[in-house]
């Protein structure tokens, strides 16, 4: 990833992180690792834990945000976000799989959206 990019995924991640706040949304963690891969966000909203996958773009060339959340990110959030609540032994706590789209394009204000529950663990 070059640096560009990582800059552009900060800021998102930044902003995103604003904006779930301001949504009644607390967040817990930033950029969680483990072995098995990375969470953007792991934020609680009404009693749910929600794991937050945060996509940033500079343009709609490529086409949406969120629409880059592929079957294999979505498969590796899950992974990851079963080992957090295992590790951390959370027991009856309901989650959810966010997605917020994070759109910066030149002299604009960004565009922020959510997505509740974009996908399932089971999928």
């Amino acid at each position: 990833m070059s640096s560009i990019s990582q800059t552009l995924g900060i800021v998102g991640e930044e902003l995103a992180g604003q904006f779930l706040s301001a949504q009644g949304y607390k967040i817990l963690l930033k950029n969680y690792e483990c072995a098995l891969g990375e969470i953007d966000l792991i934020a609680k909203e009404n009693g749910c834990l929600v794991f937050v996958e945060v996509k940033t773009r500079r343009s709609l060339a490529m086409g949406l945000p969120a629409e880059s959340v592929t079957f294999q990110k979505r498969h590796q959030i899950v992974k990851t976000a079963e080992y957090y609540v295992k590790r951390y032994g959370i027991k009856n706590v309901p989650c959810r799989f966010d997605v917020v789209s994070v759109l910066i394009e030149s002299g604009g204000n960004p565009q922020i959206e959510i997505i509740k529950g974009a996908f399932e663990a089971e999928e």
